[in-house]
């Protein structure tokens, strides 16, 4: 029987594994995962040799992240290209994948996604008085990253008020 101490893992074969535990659950960026593995006491050098390698594996692809986190918020929480351009960032994708992902969304279709999240909201509270109607559906909107003028052009339309 060994001994704990004179079994010694290849930090590079624990980043590996690590990275793959981690993206088990769900895709992430490069930067996440590299700020993951240093939390779990990966050397920087070893964790970027590691991250390497799934790249060329295809199984980090910052690219392909963004691509699906864009549509995934978009189909699920119904959010402006503006939200989830600060989310990529924020998940530390480069400006340059968040500028190709964004540019995919055309502004017709966010319009489209806006105006029917506005026009479910409004069905349940058109009863109520116009400024109510208008301060809880520039609200709902506000926090999904849509701005005033598209607030103010839904609003018009659901009214009928110019």
């Amino acid at each position: 029987m060994r001994s704990k101490e004179s079994v010694t893992s290849d930090p590079y074969s624990e980043a590996i594994s690590i990275a793959l535990y981690a993206l088990a659950p769900r895709a992430k960026s490069r930067d996440e995962l590299l700020k993951h593995l240093i939390k779990r006491g990966c050397e920087i050098d070893t964790a970027n040799a590691a991250l390497d390698s799934l790249e060329l594996q295809g199984l980090l692809n910052d690219l392909e992240f963004a691509k699906l986190w864009s549509e995934s918020r978009q189909r699920a929480k119904k959010l402006s290209k503006r939200v989830i351009a600060t989310e990529l960032r924020n998940k530390g994708v480069s400006q340059d994948i968040i500028t190709e992902v964004i540019d995919q969304i055309d502004d017709e279709s966010e319009y489209l996604q806006a105006f029917n999240l506005a026009q479910r909201k409004y069905n349940s509270i058109a009863h109520l008085d116009p400024e109510v109607v208008y301060r809880r559906i520039s609200g709902l909107l506000a926090r999904k990253g849509y701005g005033h003028g598209i607030c103010a052009r839904i609003m018009r339309e659901l009214t009928g008020v110019n």
